[in-house]
């Protein structure tokens, strides 16, 4: 076999499982989509179907008349937007700081932040909601909001990127008397934006898919967000398998359309990061 038609015939190999594995994966989506616009019960019946024999909006209609899930999608936008505009401020300051600057105990304290690194996010959660509740911030939006402000993982992130801005170039702007607040805006912002890019993406999807720190801080019904309502909406309409599937599209159809259309700016976040790192 000449070598050509060996790599003609890996290719096609190839691009036929990830074609298959694309099938398998976007299934689930497909069907959550397909059984949500399908008529009450037709989505558990037997034999199962893939296609509603008609489709209907009512479940969605349902969603936001009598279930009033519209609150808690703009609750949810609230807090990812708000969420990730402030963790983009502190973590890339932090991040050039730690960087750039030169001061007292600086490796060091860096060094002991990456540990938080290796431990679990649950570890965390008691002393935290402790925390919120001295602060009283519990059942409010600032108690959400704070603990995302900034992160380990975004300040290692911004760091690791930061450190491939020439130092001659902010000497230079220090020699022309820009202040530090004028560097990092006019120079550092500038020059690290992939990197912003993938950590917007990556804050706002987390945010909005968190379920457990919401469910745990958030104890009125009104400031609930999408994930814990439609949990809480599971518990109630367990046999109304088509309004859940809704109310999973509703939820899943945003952040989507946020990565799909911001996805090659994550792509090239990452992939600078990986180089310049």
């Amino acid at each position: 076999m000449t070598a050509p038609r060996r790599e003609l015939i890996v290719s096609i190999v190839l691009h036929t499982v990830l074609v298959l594995g694309a099938i398998v994966a976007l299934m689930p989506m497909a069907w959550m989509l397909s059984a949500s616009v399908m008529p009450t019960g037709e989505a558990t019946a037997y034999p199962p179907r893939f296609f509603p024999s008609r489709v209907t909006l009512e479940h969605y209609e349902q969603l936001f008349t009598r279930l009033d899930l519209g609150r808690y999608l703009l609750n949810s936008a609230f807090l990812a937007f708000t969420v990730t505009a402030t963790s983009l401020v502190i973590n890339s300051m932090a991040g050039y700081a730690f960087a750039k600057l030169r001061f007292r105990g600086r490796d060091r304290t860096f060094r002991l932040l990456s540990l938080g690194l290796v431990l679990p996010v649950q570890v965390a959660m008691l002393p935290l909601f402790l925390l919120m509740k001295q602060l009283g911030l519990v059942n409010t939006y600032w108690g959400v909001i704070i603990p995302g402000m900034a992160s380990i993982f975004g300040i290692f992130l911004i760091r690791q990127y930061a450190l491939s801005i020439p130092d001659d170039m902010l000497d230079a702007a220090r020699i022309d008397g820009a202040s530090e607040l004028t560097i990092y805006w006019k120079v550092v912002v500038p020059g690290i934006l992939p990197i912003l890019a993938t950590l917007a993406i990556w804050t706002f999807l987390a945010t909005w898919n968190d379920f457990m720190w919401p469910l745990i801080v958030l104890s009125d019904a009104a400031h609930y967000t999408l994930p814990v309502a439609l949990a809480n909406l599971s518990g109630e309409h367990v046999q109304d398998t088509e309004l859940m599937m809704a109310g999973s599209v509703l939820t899943v159809l945003p952040v989507l359309a946020v990565f799909l259309f911001l996805q090659r700016y994550y792509i090239q976040g990452i992939m600078a990061g990986s180089v310049k790192g």
